[in-house]
């Protein structure tokens, strides 16, 4: 959406007409609700918003069709509104956005970004922009948070049965799901988010999304991989000739190349022919050969790989206690992952007395698409008006129906109590001490984070 004025929704054309008369601004919040997936989010995703919309300013052009889309489509249209926008502001929104630091691990309940309006004939702003701010923020910040509660899970795993938990963790889970997003800006920050936890990943989109929102020179990493096209391709009676070439062109020191092995029969891809016919193959090469199982149960099937695995190449006892495969071979499970899915893998590899070194995870559509808004219940609500004579009166919800969707009066604030954020009103509390700070004033960038002080946030 090229056109800012038309990137909400529909009714938000009439809002200007439906605020008291006295309203000179309007002060909105945005909050993560408490909710049943996650008590706390990485907050992710407002730069981006910030560079591709408020940086674009509004045009003469962009009036002219609103105003007509708007009457074709039976909703006002303020165009007066629109031109002092344009003819005083030079098309950037007069507005001042608050934000806590992205990559900052948060409460739910806790306001990530308040938004206020600075020119008082325009108080509707606050509010016409919940739309498009609201998506900017909720489905990266969501992708951030479901990784990273991967990546709690996976470390705790680690922790218990590997030497090197930290050295290992950051590739512990790829990301497979572009082709599952709904679109290619889904893919790039849902993509990008992933990698504030990880390193691993296969959607190009993320890469490049991290490069331009945050300054990421390389966010992410991947590896040569067959999938079944090109295994299958071979026929079946070649099946073998198809994994010897993937040993072949892909060796080198240290270099990782991962195979689908399932296209036929996957137990008899393990024992005949990764564990027998192509085992010295492997064994001589100076990389490590990660398979892949794909069908299946997604944790019983990869347990047996890693089981086949060790008797066909055996390993060693590190020092925990727990067996690693030899360093030729590796096990990389991508179907059916899921934060439950991967703690149930990583429960039952213990059980066999395996360390989480032998396994990777990956995810796709589960870590891209399969969420939305309410997975962490996310809202925008206004909080305060100013007046005429320029006093701040609280603006809150409080139905009756749904408690729990009751909404914060008065300006917000956000501080450091015992050591855990907390929300206050911005009036009884210290400027100072407020961790909402300005991002963002009538079209000039306040603050511009990098990638890597996202993950050192975040972590």
């Amino acid at each position: 959406m090229t056109n800012l004025i038309l990137a909400t929704d529909s009714y938000k054309h009439s809002h200007f007409r439906q605020y008291p008369p006295e309203a000179r601004a309007i002060s909105a919040y945005i909050e993560a609700r408490p909710n049943d997936f996650a008590d706390e989010v990485l907050f992710m995703g407002l730069q981006p918003y910030l560079i591709d919309y408020h940086q674009r300013t509004v045009t003469q052009a962009d009036i002219d069709e609103a105003e007509a889309i708007c009457a074709a489509h039976g909703v006002p249209f303020n165009r007066e509104g629109w031109q002092i926008i344009l003819d005083e502001h030079g098309g950037f929104l007069p507005i001042e956005i608050r934000a806590l630091p992205e990559g900052m691990i948060v409460p739910t309940g806790v306001p990530l970004v308040q938004v206020e309006t600075t020119d008082a004939r325009l108080p509707w702003l606050a509010t016409f922009i919940e739309t498009a701010l609201l998506r900017a923020i909720w489905y990266p910040t969501t992708v951030a948070t479901l990784s990273r509660q991967c990546r709690l899970i996976i470390r705790a795993g680690l922790e218990q049965t590997s030497e090197d938990p930290e050295g290992q963790l950051p590739f512990k889970l790829h990301d497979f799901g572009a082709r599952g997003t709904s679109s290619g800006e889904s893919a790039a920050l849902g993509g990008m988010a992933h990698l504030v936890s990880f390193m691993g990943t296969d959607t190009m989109e993320g890469l490049m999304a991290a490069r331009r929102y945050y300054g990421a020179d390389m966010a992410g990493f991947s590896i040569p991989a067959a999938e079944h096209s090109t295994m299958t391709s071979w026929g079946r009676e070649r099946e073998e000739q198809a994994y010897a070439n993937m040993l072949d062109a892909f060796d080198g020191e240290g270099k990782l190349v991962a195979v689908v092995s399932d296209s036929y029969d996957l137990d008899a891809a393990l024992t005949g022919i990764w564990g027998a016919a192509l085992r010295d193959k492997v064994l001589a090469r100076r990389g490590t050969l990660v398979v892949r199982p794909d069908s299946g149960d997604p944790v019983e099937t990869p347990v047996r790989a890693v089981r086949t695995l060790w008797e066909a190449f055996g390993g060693t006892v590190n020092a925990k206690g727990y067996r690693v495969l030899d360093p030729h071979v590796r096990v990389i499970q991508g179907d059916g992952m899921t934060p439950a899915s991967i703690a149930r893998l990583i429960d039952r590899l213990i059980e066999e007395g395996f360390a989480i070194d032998n396994i990777a995870f990956g995810m796709g559509g589960g870590l891209l698409q399969q969420v939305n808004r309410d997975t962490l219940r996310f809202a925008m609500k206004a909080n305060a008006m100013r007046d005429a004579a320029g006093v701040w009166h609280d603006v809150a919800k409080a139905p009756a129906t749904d408690p729990g969707k009751a909404s914060k009066a008065g300006r917000q604030a956000v501080v450091l109590e015992d050591g855990r954020l907390v929300a206050r009103r911005m009036d009884a509390v210290d400027d100072a001490d407020n961790l909402l700070r300005p991002v963002w004033r009538n079209g000039k960038m306040l603050v511009r984070h990098g990638f890597d002080e996202l993950r050192a946030r975040a972590v």
